[in-house]
């Protein structure tokens, strides 16, 4: 890739007509004091409309740009009011009445009312885009949708299909998807009756603290703060995101000044910039979590003792430090660190003859297992050490090393014996994990149930379907979260999943950069209270 060379006296305006022309994305020599000029890779990019937006850098630029009823504060990740200042749910659990905050305006001038609320639920549910799912889980259909929400005055009125849980309910609504667009600016835009969906993959039309003013799939994307936003200005006019895939390419503007986040950064990068004074790493989870699981087709995999002997037979903290060089940190439940219910404690550590002596216990002589492996190096690392501890404790493993694809397509037809993935949250409740974790309606090949990971290891988890199942329906949030609590105990130390690390963000900051949030494991990136 060329780079252009960039003065900083040409300002944001520069940097806006430099990414909206065919040329190169700019290089700068300094960036502008009113930006804040992030390296990412963005090519994940399907759609900038909050409906259809799903992926990583798509929804950052949701969360800045748009507001929802419900909303995550970025500095505590609690709950918090958006631009519903206040709700309360009726005795039975179906019906819940919010009232929309006053004041507040989209950036067209247009102002929100419940309404406006009211039409932007109905048209994620009516697009039907891969998001949809979040909003559909509480009964909503495109034929049903216009009588379960319903906005009028500044009062909005939402109906659901089961006594859901309060708390699944208001994290849902914290989810891209359930964002508030302009709908007055959106209706003016419908092609063909697609809502606007066409004009909003590269428009904006919220109530956040920023307006998107320019994107360039695969080059970048540019926002501009609008004053007067409820939560307060953005505390710098502009950000521009620059697609920059390569980490070490990253790790380079990043220390020449050229860019003031590096968002894409390797261990190696990270560990190399060490004793810099210009930079810094800051250091968040992420919800990706990192598992073995074990196809009980394999009847050893049913043997609670030989089960035990594989987890005492892992050297998290040792791969956690060397091999994944603070990409990630030892956990082992299967909910994320930031999510209601979730279980920070490590209950298993390397203990080799512990292991061996529950091989014994287990009557099981001579095992072996073959595990399936993605061809990519952090993976066949951990893979690699994983069949070393296994070695000493007893246990030879072959590794079966193939593209992600392939393994895959294996792991969703049952077909594999052990296997190393990760798996990442849809949306920021725990029912987004128990339900594939611990829950298994049907455990039969015929179900073809592949989007319960219980199910692809052929796992029947028994009770913990129903109690899974149950949690997503408890009204008090702390009973709630006891239940997840004793789910993931449980879980853990009778499944053939075995959790051992969740993602850990490395992001490298110039040094003056204050106030990036990530958002954790439960959130987007939030711009806004960025100063440099």
């Amino acid at each position: 890739m060329t780079y252009l060379p960039f003065s900083r006296r040409a300002g944001a305006a520069a940097l806006a007509g430099l990414m909206l022309t065919a040329a190169p994305a700019a290089l700068m020599a300094e960036t502008p004091a009113d930006t804040l000029v992030v390296a990412a890779a963005i090519d994940d990019i399907v759609s900038l409309d909050p409906a259809e937006a799903y992926e990583f850098s798509g929804l950052d630029m949701v969360n800045n740009v748009y507001d929802g009823l419900v909303e995550i504060n970025p500095t505590t990740l609690e709950l918090e009011p958006g631009l519903a200042e206040s709700w309360s749910v009726a005795e039975d659990g179906m019906t819940y009445t919010f009232k929309m905050k006053a004041g507040v305006t989209f950036a067209s001038g247009n102002p929100v009312t419940a309404e406006a609320a009211a039409w932007s639920l109905q048209r994620a549910v009516k697009l039907n885009k891969t998001p949809a799912f979040i909003l559909n889980q509480f009964g909503w259909a495109a034929d049903n949708v216009d009588a379960m929400i319903m906005g009028a005055g500044d009062t909005l009125t939402i109906k659901v299909s089961k006594p859901f849980a309060p708390t699944f309910l208001y994290n849902c609504l914290t989810a891209g998807v359930a964002s508030i667009v302009d709908a007055e600016t959106v209706k003016a835009q419908d092609v063909a009756g697609d809502m606007g969906n066409e004009w909003l993959k590269a428009n904006s039309a919220g109530t956040g603290a920023y307006v998107l003013k320019g994107f360039k799939p695969n080059e970048g994307l540019i926002l501009e703060a609008r004053p007067g936003y409820w939560r307060g200005d953005a505390k710098l006019k502009n950000v521009f995101i620059q697609h920059i895939p390569e980490a070490a390419t990253e790790r380079l503007q990043l220390e020449k000044g050229d860019v003031d986040v590096a968002r894409s950064l390797t261990p190696t990068d990270v560990e190399g910039m060490t004793g810099n004074a210009d930079v810094k790493i800051q250091s968040d989870v992420g919800g990706q979590v990192y598992y073995m699981a074990f196809n009980q087709k394999n009847e050893n995999y049913k043997n609670a003792k030989f089960l035990d002997a594989m987890r005492y037979a892992i050297d998290y903290q040792g791969m956690a430090d060397t091999i994944m060089k603070g990409a990630v940190i030892p956990h082992q439940a299967f909910l994320p660190q930031g999510y209601l219910g979730a279980l920070d404690d490590l209950p298993y550590a390397l203990d080799l003859e512990k292991a061996k002596a529950l091989i014994a216990e287990s009557g099981i002589t001579d095992p072996t297992i073959k595990l399936s492996v993605r061809n990519s190096a952090d993976r066949i690392d951990v893979a690699t050490s994983i069949q070393n501890t296994f070695g000493q404790a007893g246990i030879k493993v072959e590794l079966d090393v193939g593209e992600g694809a392939d393994q895959l397509k294996a792991y969703r037809a049952r077909t594999h014996d052990a296997t190393l993935q990760t798996w990442g949250p849809d949306y920021p409740d725990p029912n987004t994990n128990s339900s594939t974790f611990a829950e298994n309606p049907d455990n039969s090949d015929e179900a073809n149930n592949t989007g319960y990971l219980a199910w692809r290891n052929a796992y029947d988890p028994g009770e913990m379907t129903a109690k899974s199942q149950a949690a997503a329906l408890e009204q008090d949030s702390e009973k709630r979260k006891a239940i997840y609590a004793e789910l993931q105990k449980t879980h853990r130390e009778t499944s053939p999943f075995i959790v051992m690390f969740q993602q850990a963000r490395q992001t490298g900051l110039r040094a003056g950069v204050e106030g990036f949030y990530t958002g954790g494991a439960v959130d987007a990136a939030a711009y806004w209270l960025a100063t440099k």
